[in-house]
Formats: C-alpha cells, structure tokens, sequence
C-alpha cells in the first residue's frame, strides 16, 4: 500500500462544513438517526398558529420538500427515523405532523414538552437502546428547537449534522446565525451539510 493510499481517510462521510462528517467515518443505517423535528401545521400548515401570527409561511415550509427527499433515501436504506411533536393543543389539528411528512408505520415519534427533544422525554433512551451515535437534525425552527436539540445532543455525547435546506426559522437572520453558531470552533455543536450532500454521502 503507497504511502498516498494509507493517508487516505477511510469509512463513509458526508460532505459538510466545517468538517466532514461524521468525524470518524462511521455512518451506518443501524447506528444513526434522522430527527424530523416539529413539522406541524400550527408551524409549517396554512391557518396555523405561525400563519395566523403573521410571519412568512414561506420560510418554515421551505424544509419541506427538501426533508421528502431525505426521509425517501434514509428509510430506502434503512436508516432508524425519528419524529417530534411539540405539545401546543394535543389532538387538535394544529398539533398533527403535516401530512407530507407523515410518519410511516413503525417510525418513533416523541411528543416533548419544551423546545429541546431530550428534555422530559424517553429520547435518549431510545437512541441507547438502538446503538444510535449519529443524530441528522431537520425540522423547524432551526434557531429553537432544531438548536435546543443540537446542543443537547452534543452534551449527550451524539455526533451531529443539522442539514441547513431541511430547516428553517420564522426569521431569515436568525436562521443564518443558527447555522453559523453551530460550525464556530471548529464546529462547537457538530457540523452543517445539505440534503443534496446527505443522501449522496449515505
């Protein structure tokens, strides 16, 4: 083996910035998961609370189409799915995942009480139990809850990436400075890619 060949980096990686991740190459469908984080109609749905608030309903449907295609090539490949729901009014049409986005039949889903996905509920130990130690983070908002969930995941020891198409926030400024928070230090809370990189990566 040359020298060149033995210093090339080996395992499987996806394309993102400021490193590429996961760090040590080791992505696999049964030790990483994609969070699909409160894509609810009282934040992504016509007439829901966002809607009805005022704010530009372009910015937190604009994920949409771009999580479809991740969610089609993880559960292609077998990859674990998570999705979360925040508890605004439960069984109120407001509170239900939006139907593009619908968990499939098997697919965990974590109702939690406040903005980060760890906090009250029995996530972690899910995770744990499936050997899970890669986390892709989707969803909305990027700067509440996608962050909340980011920065407790990495507390927790899990590598992340965010996927900065698959997210989105009510305010486009607050969007970016998300995403330039997460790759500071040499990408102090994991790492950011887009959807595009992801599925060619897995």
């Amino acid at each position: 083996m040359s020298a060149a060949h033995a210093a090339e980096p080996s395992g499987r990686y996806v394309k993102s910035d400021p490193y590429a991740w996961p760090y040590d190459g080791d992505l696999r469908p049964d030790n990483t998961t994609l969070i699909v984080i409160d894509m609810q109609t009282d934040f992504c749905g016509k007439g829901g609370y966002v809607d009805k608030m005022g704010y530009d309903l372009s910015l937190t449907r604009a994920p949409i189409e771009p999580i479809r295609r991740v969610l089609a090539a993880m559960r292609g490949k077998g990859y674990h799915i998570v999705h979360t729901r925040r508890i605004l009014v439960r069984g109120e049409p407001g509170w239900e995942i939006i139907p593009e986005l619908a968990p499939a039949t098997g697919e965990t889903v974590i109702d939690k009480p406040g903005k980060g996905s760890f906090c009250a509920t029995d996530l972690e130990l899910i995770l744990r139990t499936r050997g899970i130690r890669n986390i892709v983070l989707t969803g909305i908002t990027t700067d509440v809850c996608v962050h909340t969930t980011m920065r407790e995941a990495n507390d927790r020891g899990f590598e992340c990436v965010l996927l900065e198409d698959c997210c989105g926030a009510t305010d486009h400024g607050n969007h970016l400075a998300a995403i330039k928070m997460v790759k500071m230090q040499g990408g102090v809370f994991g790492a950011v890619a887009t959807s595009d990189a992801l599925v060619a990566g897995i």
